[in-house]
């Protein structure tokens, strides 16, 4: 009888504030009958937490570092009594060798811990360090391993494009979220695509219920929710309202989120004296974005590329407003486009287009029948989205090829 397969999953850090795809992704799959192992890199460094983590079952194993060479040598060297991971180790000594230190040390640490709790495949969140030490971890303990493609690990401009290219070309397959990442990545490494799949984030649906507006709102109230950073264009959000006052049209913004750009936009706020209409909420949980979404008329998503080419892929926030039946005007990068069709799942405007915009918030606003343009966003989230169909999907690409599961070891819950 084959050991029933048991997924790692290999993330940067966990649990993230910002990350709840992930969580969702992961409760999804142990619904489905699936055995999960979280593996994090780094500590966590949030403060606070979605009501959602507790629902996982998988055990979180964080997994040590260290910037002393010494200490990786001996960690080589104990790991190399266990006959199979010293064979793979001296198979990939000189890619262990030309790695990073600390993802070298990381790599040897997770091949132990992943044959110890009987991981059968090795999965990673984004592009960059995960799949890094997953790849060499994978290697190491003779693991397939495969890794999800997001937006900043392919776009930003300090990608390594020779690196993302052999991770495409090793994965037993890798997955994007979006039909312009897959076009994307398909034209820039066309020999090391073949094994890449689209498969949408999804959402746990019944955590969004859909409650349209009816009515046109006396004053609107206009819902943002994103990192405080270059990308998600929220300064131009500010210059909006402020347009909109100018039209004779007064309307509430809240915007959710934290980061480096507060005090920015806290004084943009001020020099266009908005400070009774714009208001920075800082951060929220998912529940309480989700109450938030159900007592605003419009949700605004004004995405730009940023100066060094970092850019939102598909936001799982913009899905969760769709769902809520909240109206959503959102700037055209990336994949937004797939999921905010013109005038009919949305209001799709030119990035970086203040006009436009203005234009498109005043319009959403005063729709005569909003729930027309809701409830296809509704259905298109239902029809793409469903983390029920996403869990499928990635389980059927784990059982294509997976060779024999290597023996559980037994479990470890601290490493050291």
């Amino acid at each position: 009888m084959p050991t029933t397969p048991v997924i790692g999953y290999v993330l940067k850090m966990y649990p993230r504030f910002s990350e709840t795809f992930i969580v969702s992704e992961i409760l999804a799959r142990e619904a489905a009958g699936e055995r999960i192992v979280i593996f994090s890199l780094r500590p966590p460094a949030d403060t606070r937490f979605h009501a959602e983590l507790a629902q996982v079952k998988a055990p979180v194993i964080h997994l040590p570092r260290t910037s002393n060479a010494a200490k990786l040598w001996q960690r080589l060297a104990e790991v190399c009594d266990n006959p199979r991971l010293g064979a793979g180790i001296q198979r990939r000594i000189s890619d262990l060798l030309e790695a990073d230190l600390d993802d070298a040390f990381q790599a040897v640490m997770l091949a132990q811990a992943a044959q110890q709790h009987g991981v059968t495949h090795l999965h990673a969140h984004f592009a960059s360090v995960a799949t890094t030490v997953a790849r060499l971890a994978g290697a190491i303990a003779e693991l397939p391993y495969s890794f999800t493609a997001h937006a900043k690990d392919i776009f930003h401009e300090d990608v390594d494009q020779q690196e993302l290219e052999q991770k495409l070309s090793d994965a037993h397959h890798c997955v994007t979220i979006s039909e312009y990442n897959l076009r994307d990545l398909r034209r820039r490494f066309p020999a090391a695509t073949d094994r890449l799949h689209l498969v949408r984030n999804g959402l746990s649906l019944e955590k969004f219920p859909y409650q349209p507006h009816r009515q046109p709102p006396t004053v609107p109230r206009i819902l943002a929710v994103g990192r405080l950073v270059e990308k998600k264009g929220f300064g131009f959000l500010i210059d909006a309202i402020a347009g909109l006052r100018e039209r004779g049209l007064h309307a509430q913004a809240d915007i959710v989120g934290d980061g480096p750009l507060a005090g920015e936009l806290e004084s943009q706020i001020a020099q266009r004296g908005l400070q009774d209409s714009v208001h920075l909420l800082g951060a929220r949980t998912q529940s309480e974005v989700s109450h938030l979404m159900g007592c605003h008329d419009v949700f605004a998503a004004p995405f730009v590329v940023g100066s060094d080419g970092n850019a939102d892929g598909l936001p799982t926030v913009l899905l969760e407003a769709m769902a809520r039946g909240i109206r959503c005007v959102a700037a055209d990068v990336t994949a937004v486009g797939e999921v905010i069709r013109d005038s009919e799942t949305g209001w799709l405007v030119p990035s970086g287009d203040v006009e436009a915009l203005i234009t498109a918030l005043a319009d959403a606003v005063r729709r005569v029948e909003p729930t027309v343009v809701t409830d296809a966003a509704r259905a298109l989230v239902e029809l793409e989205f469903d983390s029920v169909r996403q869990a499928a999907q990635l389980r059927e690409l784990v059982s294509s090829g997976v060779p024999e599961p290597v023996p559980a070891l037994g479990r470890l819950e601290v490493l050291s």
